[in-house]
């Protein structure tokens, strides 16, 4: 149904390296990773009132002895209910918790496949902090690794200024400059200033507010957020430490996501080659390394496959097909690298390396193609 898909073996490979290139950056941080529940009380939402306040979003039923059930669609509630069970002292701080789960939104715009979606992947983290100072520099280091995080998936991404909606006045989304985008962004050509269309102070074609440059609007795709929450959960729901005075605070929040089938979603719009239907994915997250593609060579590409198979992932089609059909295939599934095995090429002195990123192509000796590769 609209806003609901499966992944099938390729998306879920290229899903779970991305997954696991998030995962590596959060620990690097210092997050600690939990499984947080989906199927959520209202009593729970009822203590900062938002199960009435989001009903609109958030899918609610009642269960079989008539309760109140809803299908979190973030997890600010339960995280604070943790903490509150668990960190009494300033001593314990700070602490970040994050999940990578499933998330069920009533999405009234469910488009764009996976761009937006009602049931979805998404990490989502949030950090514990004794006074605002701490919480600016985690904030901070959050905002580094995100970029980062980004980069390393193959998505280069502007770190944009954006309404910080009921909890603060600023927050800051990760956009990425795409046609396809339904966002619009303004940033500057020459500095990182960068700002949402919904609080821009500026235009197309003005003149930076922090530098000589000048300003460009673009549409983009965002792929992450980082929030201030202040201390609206820790308040609301009594989640207190205590101080080295022996005084009782509440603690400052902060939360953080990135939707992770959407940003599988985004590296597609991207890298996806319209024109010649043909998508090169980046190496860092692409469903195999390289692909073998044997043109009536069977037993040569065999060999190869049987030498390098443990060392890079590899997909051999020796399908008894011919080999447009191959060719085209193997376009779509957009390994970035194709060694293809043929009469032409053994004659040559080996198989066909092509890198597909580049478009350079070159014989090379069957024996080799592994120290190549």
């Amino acid at each position: 149904m609209a806003g609901v898909y499966g992944l099938l073996p390729l998306g879920l490979k290229v899903y779970r390296k991305i997954e696991n290139i998030v995962r590596e950056g959060m620990n690097s941080i210092d997050g600690q990773e939990i499984m947080m529940n989906v199927l959520q009380p209202r009593e729970l939402w009822d203590e900062t009132g938002r199960f009435s306040e989001i009903s609109e979003i958030m899918y609610q039923f009642k269960d079989k002895n008539g309760k109140d059930i809803g299908l979190a669609p973030t997890h600010e509630e339960q995280v604070t209910d943790i903490i509150r069970h668990h960190i009494k002292s300033y001593k314990d701080l700070p602490t970040s918790l994050y999940q990578i789960q499933v998330k069920f939104r009533n999405e009234p715009r469910a488009k764009s496949g996976l761009l937006r979606g009602r049931e979805f992947m998404m990490k989502d983290m949030y950090s514990f902090h004794v006074d605002e100072k701490d919480f600016e520099n985690h904030y901070k280091k959050v905002g580094e690794k995100y970029l980062d995080i980004f980069s390393k998936i193959g998505l280069k991404t502007k770190y944009v200024a954006a309404d910080g909606g009921i909890f603060s006045k600023y927050s800051h989304e990760f956009q990425v400059i795409c046609p396809t985008g339904e966002d619009t962004i303004y940033y500057c050509d020459k500095c990182d200033f960068a700002e949402n269309k919904e609080i821009a102070k500026v235009k197309n074609d003005d003149k930076c507010p922090k530098c000589d440059g000048k300003i460009i609007e673009a549409k983009s795709i965002e792929v992450g957020n980082i929030f201030p929450l202040k201390n609206k959960f820790s308040s609301a729901m009594g989640a207190k430490y205590v101080d080295n005075n022996g005084s009782e605070k509440d603690l400052i929040m902060g939360c953080y996501g990135i939707g992770l089938t959407r940003a599988l979603a985004a590296i597609v719009e991207v890298y996806f080659d319209q024109e010649n239907n043909m998508m090169i994915w980046p190496e860092s997250v692409a469903p195999f390394d390289v692909e073998i593609i044997s043109l009536e060579k069977n037993k040569e590409a065999e060999e190869l496959y049987e030498k390098i198979k443990d060392k890079i992932e590899i997909l051999y089609d020796d399908r008894d097909i011919s080999a447009g059909e191959k060719f085209a295939e193997a376009d779509l599934i957009g390994a970035p690298k194709r060694v293809i095995v043929s009469e032409k090429s053994l004659k040559s002195g080996g198989a066909e390396l092509i890198d597909l990123k580049s478009g350079e192509s070159q014989i090379v000796e069957i024996e080799e193609i592994a120290s190549v590769l």
